[in-house]
Order: structure tokens, then C-alpha cells, then sequence
């Protein structure tokens, strides 16, 4: 809703501000066509020579991502952290053998069951599962369980930011496309250089029209959504995080409802649920 709003202010306040000043939309309207597919398909085949299929394919899931907004809301905070109390305080109480059939086919289990959206995650379910099974390995030294959560983490976390960083790539490029537009727009006008003033000017604001459009789409669109994207997948990845804190504070030997609470300090302040509404997830999800 607000990259809608957003896209409206900025094309309302250049655009009306053109128009206020006594500008002439027939030169940009005429112009615009050919300069933006000389100056956006340019960037968009320099993005194609600088990424592999699945680094496009991250690039034009971005928008919806841009328009979207996070993945994760308020509920689903909760319901990982009611997910992670329930496994954490089942390995506590039964030990790693009844623990050992949710981990091994989470898809069956009625742990996981109660949480579909959780489910559709193959990273969430992937990386709770590898964890507690590194556990049940005997693997219980905390750093090292962190150490090895923490470089899962990583390699997500730099998978997950290529699309927003090809986006800002494609916005830095795009003034220099505008110039090269204009600068063949000036090369056509030299070529016609004994038409008389009124029509060089035309062709010279045309040509400038390209300078516009580049100046423009990078700092009144593309760059904006790619800020936009970098903010959601930054929040998005907080998300896999708590799973870290919860499980790290369990194996330092904390009880089920403690490591939870830990997990719980993590959760970005818009979408913490309190203390009162915690307790209220985790009794529902025991009765359930």
C-alpha cells in the first residue's frame, strides 16, 4: 500500500510541478517511449548479463516482495515461538528419542502440523530440524551449536540480499544510461544541424528527456524500491534468528518457557507480542 502511495507523491510532484511551471508534456510524451526502452532495457540487460537465472528470478520476485511488505506478521512470531517451546520442552521432558520422530519427517508431525505458514518455509522447518538432529547427536556445546547456526545464517541472509542488491545496481546504473540516451539524442541533433532553431531545440529537449528519464527512475523509483526490498528482507531474516536464540538458550540448559522469553526479547518491537500474549499462544498451542 504505502510503494503505492509513494509511486503516486513522486510522479504527482514532478510531473504536476512540470506542469505548474508552464511546462509542455508534448515533448516528453513524444520522447519518453524511445528513451526509456533504449535507457531501461539497457539496465534491465545489464542486470541479465551480471545475474544467473535464479539471481533474475529473486529480482522480479523483489517487486512483489517491495509491494507486499515482510513475510512475517505478529501471529506468526508467536506461533515460532510456540513451535520452539514445544520442541524444546519435549526433548527436555522425554529426551531426544520422542523428539527424534518430529525432526526426522516434520511433515507428519503434529508438532509442526499446527503451523502451516511455518511449514510452507523449507528454511525455517530445514533449519529447526539440522539443529535439534545435530543435538540429539550429542553435539550439546552451545558455541559450537551457535557457531554453526550463525554460518547457516549467513549464507541465507547473503542469498536472500542479491535481489535487493542487483535492484540497487540497476538504480546506480541507470543515471549514466540516461546520459548515453541523451548523448546519442545531441549525435542525431548534429546530424541535423541545418534545420532551423525551433526544430533543434525540439530535438535537443528530447534528447534531454533521456538525461530525465535515467536521473529519475533511479531516485524516484528503482532505487527506492530496492531501500524498500533491503527493509523487508533485513526483517524477514530477524525471523530466523530468534529460532537461534531460543535454541542456544535451551541448550545452555534454561527451561522450555525461559528460552522462549530469550527468543522473545528478539522480535522486532512492531511485532513482539507481549508477555501475557506469549503465554496465551503457548497455552492454546498445548491444548491444541
Amino acid at each position: 500500500m504505502f510503494p503505492i502511495i509513494g509511486l503516486a507523491v513522486v510522479f504527482g510532484m514532478v510531473f504536476g510541478g512540470f506542469m505548474l511551471a508552464g511546462g509542455h508534456f508534448e515533448v516528453i510524451i513524444e520522447a519518453a517511449p524511445m528513451e526509456f526502452m533504449m535507457i531501461f532495457g539497457a539496465a534491465v540487460g545489464a542486470t541479465i548479463i551480471s545475474n544467473d537465472m535464479h539471481g533474475l528470478k529473486g529480482v522480479v520476485g523483489g517487486f512483489a516482495k517491495v509491494m507486499s511488505g515482510p513475510k512475517w506478521g505478529k501471529k506468526d512470531y508467536s506461533d515460532l515461538l510456540a513451535l520452539l517451546f514445544q520442541l524444546t520442552k519435549l526433548m527436555k521432558t522425554k529426551g531426544v528419542v520422542a523428539l527424534e520422530a518430529h525432526i526426522e519427517k516434520p511433515e507428519e508431525s503434529p508438532i509442526f502440523q499446527k503451523y502451516p505458514k511455518l511449514m510452507k518455509d523449507h528454511f525455517v522447518v530445514d533449519f529447526i530440524c539440522d539443529t535439534l538432529r545435530m543435538m540429539t547427536m550429542n553435539l550439546d556445546d552451545p558455541h559450537q551449536v551457535e557457531d554453526a547456526m550463525e554460518k547457516q545464517l549467513e549464507k541465507h541472509h547473503h542469498e536472500a540480499m542479491h535481489p535487493a542488491h542487483a535492484l540497487q545496481t540497476m538504480a546506480d546504473g541507470l543515471p549514466a544510461l540516461g546520459i548515453v540516451a541523451a548523448v546519442l539524442g545531441i549525435v542525431k541533433t548534429m546530424g541535423a544541424i541545418n534545420e532551423p532553431p525551433e526544430v533543434l531545440g525540439l530535438m535537443i529537449g528530447k534528447a534531454l528527456v533521456g538525461t530525465f528519464l535515467g536521473v529519475f527512475l533511479a531516485y524516484g523509483i528503482v532505487g527506492p524500491m530496492a531501500s524498500r526490498l533491503n527493509a523487508v528482507t533485513e526483517q524477514d531474516g530477524q525471523f530466523y534468528k530468534i529460532i537461534r536464540d531460543v535454541l542456544v538458550a535451551h541448550l545452555h540448559g534454561n527451561a522450555a518457557q525461559v528460552s522462549v522469553e530469550i527468543g522473545r526479547g528478539s522480535v522486532p518491537s512492531v511485532m513482539q507480542p507481549s508477555f501475557a500474549q506469549l503465554e496465551e499462544a503457548l497455552t492454546a498451542a498445548a491444548e491444541a
